[in-house]
Formats: structure tokens, sequence, C-alpha cells
């Protein structure tokens, strides 16, 4: 009877509580609110940075190579408010181009990523610019938002961007798997600090956002979080054709809610055709009724309505830009202004293009 109990003990002690078929937007937990991948196959442009077709206004159909979102000839989501939470943009490949109310604005992109606390509310933009003419402009990153406690949700708007190359990362190539940490801090990386007033702010929430990828025959184990279950973890198994978590068989395309009180060992069998890439989110949950309308997140519904009078009272500062959908000079390469200050990634240099 003893290797009965152990087999039975062993199945148990599994990390995975729940498979669900994957959901656009996906499902999140609290304290998260959304999480989209953006995989956009986009042509070469026309020298004006222009895709060859001209939206509709509102194209997001996933069977099509790519998608103008809410861009006419350049894609991408021009000037549109926020209020109550916070925006993690993780780019892969891809350029950014953001402007905002406050005045801020910036090009991100290839490794990148930017964190916006839209607080008591802010107007911004995100443009996606086809900067090459000569050969294609694929973007893929992840948009993520980040709730914020009543306590925050009226804080000032701050804005702060990682470069890629102060994101710290793994490449462990015996055991088969590559580790970006956008958020928190695991196998020795750390992500970079997220603004003042963000949930993320305070280590004792445990907010984590991880990019992990597991190659055919590799495995790689997340730990349990440092405060065990009291935290809530999804895996997103968003591409790939094959894994396994703790020898259970995923199917392509799920999300996956986890034991954060216990590892998880994600395994790629030898014979799948592919890599399988998993987006992880984790933190403590905030706890607090959540009221949503669009781009609004607060508490009750009597501050979304707040929120939509404030908008249309005072458009949240104003829009300082000279176009809803700003696109930057094609050769501008990556930058952040903020606060009137320009900055640009390590030892890069001014004016200089970027290559892609």
């Amino acid at each position: 009877h003893a290797l009965l109990r152990t087999t039975v003990l062993s199945a148990t002690m599994s990390a995975v509580k729940k498979v669900e078929r994957l959901t656009f937007p996906f499902q999140t937990p609290d304290p998260f609110l959304f999480a989209v991948y953006h995989d956009d196959k986009y042509p070469p442009g026309d020298g004006q940075m222009r895709a060859p077709r001209t939206g509709n206004g509102a194209d997001f159909d996933p069977s099509r190579e790519y998608r103008m979102y809410h861009g006419e000839r350049v894609p991408g989501f021009p000037q549109h408010p926020h209020r109550g939470f916070e925006t993690i943009t993780a780019t892969m490949e891809g350029l950014v181009d953001h402007t905002d109310s406050v005045g801020n604005a910036g090009r991100y992109g290839q490794g990148d990523v930017q964190w916006m606390t839209a607080g008591k509310g802010i107007v911004h933009g995100e443009m996606f610019p086809l900067v090459n003419d000569d050969a294609p402009n694929p973007l893929r990153l992840f948009q993520i938002w980040l709730n914020l406690p009543a306590r925050s949700k009226m804080v000032d708007t701050a804005f702060v961007m990682h470069w890629a190359e102060d994101v710290q990362s793994v490449t462990e190539t015996d055991a088969g798997y590559e580790l970006v940490v956008w958020a928190g801090e695991l196998l020795g990386c750390k992500g970079q600090l997220p603004p003042p007033a963000s949930w993320a702010a305070d280590a004792n929430n445990d907010v984590a956002v991880y990019f992990v990828t597991v190659h055919p025959g590799g495995a790689f184990t997340l730990p349990p979080s440092k405060i065990g279950a009291v935290s809530n973890r999804y895996a997103y198994f968003f591409e790939g054709d094959a894994v396994e978590i703790d020898a259970r068989a995923i199917p392509a395309k799920s999300a996956i809610e986890l034991d954060a009180g216990a590892e998880a060992k994600i395994a790629v069998p030898a014979s799948a055709s592919a890599s399988a890439s998993l987006l992880v989110l984790q933190g403590r949950p905030i706890g607090e009724p959540v009221a949503q309308h669009g781009p609004f997140v607060m508490n009750t519904r009597e501050e979304i309505m707040q929120a939509f009078s404030d908008y249309q009272r005072t458009q949240f500062g104003g829009w300082p830009w000279p176009e809803d959908a700003v696109v930057f000079p094609k050769d501008k390469g990556r930058f952040a202004l903020l606060n009137g200050t320009e900055t640009r990634p390590p030892n890069a240099t001014a004016g200089a293009k970027e290559e892609l």
C-alpha cells in the first residue's frame, strides 16, 4: 500500500488548480484586471510608417495577419482616457509611440517595458509605426492592467520606462528555458522599480510578471511564492503546441490557475514541434469591489459615473499634441520624454535609428 499512498500523494500535490480555455482578453485574477497578447505580422511600411490598408475604426479580427485596432493608416490606439489602475506594456518585438495628456511621450519596443499609473486620470495614445520600408514590421507585446487599491485610485499619474538593456533575464541552455522578469523577482533576476503608488511598489504584495519560454525536451520549475498560497497565480500557455505542468498535459491556448504555495514544473516533451511560451501573473489580491466601465476602473458605480463626468468636464488636462494619433519621425529611435527631459536607452546615440 505504500506505493499506492505515494502515488495518490504526488497526484494531490500538483500545483494545477484549474485549466480553462484562454479567452480574449485573458481571464485574470485580482490584483490584475486585464491582459492581452498582441501578435501582428505587419508588412513593410510605405515610407510614412503606414500600413497598406485603412482601418475600420475597430479592427480586432483575430483571423487576419495583422490588425489596425483603432488606427486609420498607422495601426494602434489614438488618444483615449484611463482612471483608477495601471498599464504595463511589455514588448518583445516592434515599436510603440506613446503620447499623453501630461506631455510625456516615448518610442519604445524590442524588449522595453512601459509602466504607467493612470491614477486620477490620464489620456494617452499608443501607435505602432511601421518604420521598416523594406522588411516586415512584426509586433509582439503584452498589455496588462494592474488594479490600484481604493486609497490610490486618485493618485497623480506616473510613467516609468524600463529599457530592454535593463530588463533582467536568464537563459539556461542545458535546462532548455529562458526567463524574463518584467516585475517581481525570480532566480536572481529582479524587475525594475514600478511607479511609487503601484500595488507592486510594496514587496509584500508579491506582484510578479514573468515571461517563460521552454524548448522541446526542456523544463522550468516555478518555485512557490514568497507569501505562499495567499498570492493568486495564473500561467497562460499562449504559444506552442505542447506543455505539461506537474506531468499534466495542458491544451494549447489555456489559462492555468496555480497554487502559488507550491512549486510547478513546466516541461515540454522532446517530441513537441515548437517551444512553449507562457506568461505568469502573480500577486496578493487587493480584495476590494471592482467597478469597471470601459477605460475606467473604480470601486463603485457612482465613482465610475464621476469619472465620466470629470473626463467630459476636464478632458483630464486636455490633449497637448497636434494630432489624436501621434507618430514620431521614422529615424527618431527609442526615447522617453518625462517631465520635459528626454532620455534614451543605455549606450544609445541621440538621433540614431534603432535597428529592428
